[in-house]
């Protein structure tokens, strides 16, 4: 899809555009032709007369609109163009009359969604060079990936016979993320980590610990951490690449398969799992987002990973997959860490066995299920897995208030490691 925040396209005349018959003319057209031709066979001169005046109204309509022909440009700003749900997102549009003559009454549409919505507006007649400006806000109360455009304009004549339209801006889109809440990362104090020591090293502005190498400079690597006397030995800029003194490291598992839930109960899902990415990054850990789709983001620490992994939940639906396999294959890619999976009532058993045997290959094993209750269904909740500590979402619990009685309000750090690998405790226990 093209365009961005800002879309415009150089003036274009209307001429350029695309002729219609109004519904309006058509029904002036029908009546001209039947007075016509009733005129004609019954003898009735004045019936005849009128189906002719009839036409020459439809001919002086499209004259008009072949005579004025206004040249214009266009922009739209999107801003932002990407949100969360629920936050407030706004299109602002310019057009300038680019013709020497004052332009006709103008309509300005421009779709939403496909054509789902429409923003429509009517722009009063403007003089050579004058500007008018209009916005909207935009629906951003679902997540999703919505596109917008193009953005039309349009002239008709005065009696709403003929039009013409043509576009003027391209289309550009509003990514709305889901739903975020504040929470706590996933904890990972229970049992050992083997891999989550200082061994991940960041070559940015970060403030690491220990000297971890030296490297080539790259564009956007900052300046303040070039080291001088290996630069001058080099004649190239070096950088000192320092480790981190502790990273956690978490995989959030999104089950994305249409038969364990309605689309109510899968947007509970998203958002949580969205809510756990964003704060494991907030924590300087490294985060990592599977799905039982196949989809897979690979552990990366960063804003841009987390940004990469927000788009993808952004556009994400319920498709078809496995769990069990993909619970395989995160444990032989990676051990350790700490695993949250997301998941309903309707999961079979042997997905919930599948996840209790999980548990000596993770620092921690989080279930997360959404009860039937959270989506209007209230039949019997599922027993959890044995051993594995489970978040009960449901419809007097929402996720964040379930995930805190587990991992605590929003700003604890659970199960830290200092830079020795000397586990830290969490915060009211000894």
């Amino acid at each position: 899809m093209t365009g961005g925040p800002t879309a415009a396209r150089r003036a274009r005349s209307l001429g350029d555009g695309e002729w219609t018959v109004t519904g309006r003319g058509w029904g002036i057209g029908t009546a001209a032709v039947a007075s016509i031709i009733l005129g004609r066979l019954l003898g009735l001169e004045d019936l005849f007369l009128l189906g002719v005046g009839l036409l020459l109204v439809i001919a002086v309509g499209a004259l008009y609109v072949r005579t004025v022909q206004p040249r214009a440009a266009a922009t739209r700003r999107v801003l932002p163009s990407r949100v969360h749900a629920g936050a407030s997102s706004r299109v602002e549009l310019t057009l300038t009359n680019r013709s020497p003559r004052s332009s006709p009454v103008l309509s300005v549409r421009d779709p939403f969604d496909n054509g789902a919505r429409w923003a429509r507006f009517l722009v009063a007649p403007l003089l050579p060079g004058e500007t008018a400006r209009a916005a909207y806000r935009l629906p951003t109360g679902e997540r999703g990936v919505f596109g917008l455009g193009p953005l039309q304009i349009g002239v008709s004549d005065p009696f709403g016979l003929i039009s013409v339209d043509v576009d003027v801006v391209p289309r550009s889109r509003l990514t709305v993320y889901p739903r975020i809440d504040a929470v706590a990362p996933p904890p990972s104090s229970h049992g050992d980590d083997p891999l989550a020591g200082p061994d991940h090293p960041r070559g940015l502005s970060g403030g690491g610990e220990d000297f971890y190498a030296l490297r080539p400079y790259v564009r956007g690597d900052d300046l303040r951490r070039v080291h001088w006397p290996s630069t001058a030995k080099a004649d190239d800029l070096m950088i000192r690449q320092e480790e981190m003194p502790w990273q956690t490291r978490s995989t959030v598992l999104l089950d994305t398969r249409p038969e364990v839930g309605p689309s109510d109960a899968f947007e509970i899902l998203v958002s949580a799992a969205a809510s756990l990415v964003v704060s494991v990054a907030h924590h300087d850990g490294l985060q990592r987002l599977t799905t039982t789709d196949g989809y897979d983001s690979r552990s990366v620490g960063g804003m841009s990973h987390v940004n990469t992994i927000l788009e993808h939940l952004a556009g994400i639906g319920r498709r078809p997959g496995d769990l069990i396999p993909v619970l395989g294959s995160i444990s032989r890619s990676q051990a350790g860490g700490a695993l949250v999976i997301l998941t309903t009532a309707l999961a079979p058993a042997s997905d919930f066995r599948a996840i209790a045997g999980l548990r000596g290959r993770f620092a921690s094993v989080t279930l997360v299920i959404v009860e039937r209750s959270a989506w209007g269904d209230r039949s019997s909740a599922v027993a959890p897995p044995t051993g594995v500590p489970t978040v009960r979402v449901d419809n007097a619990q929402p996720f964040a208030v379930a995930w805190a009685t587990l991992a605590g309000p929003p700003g604890a750090r659970t199960g830290r490691r200092s830079a020795t690998g000397a586990r830290r405790p969490r915060a009211g226990t000894t």
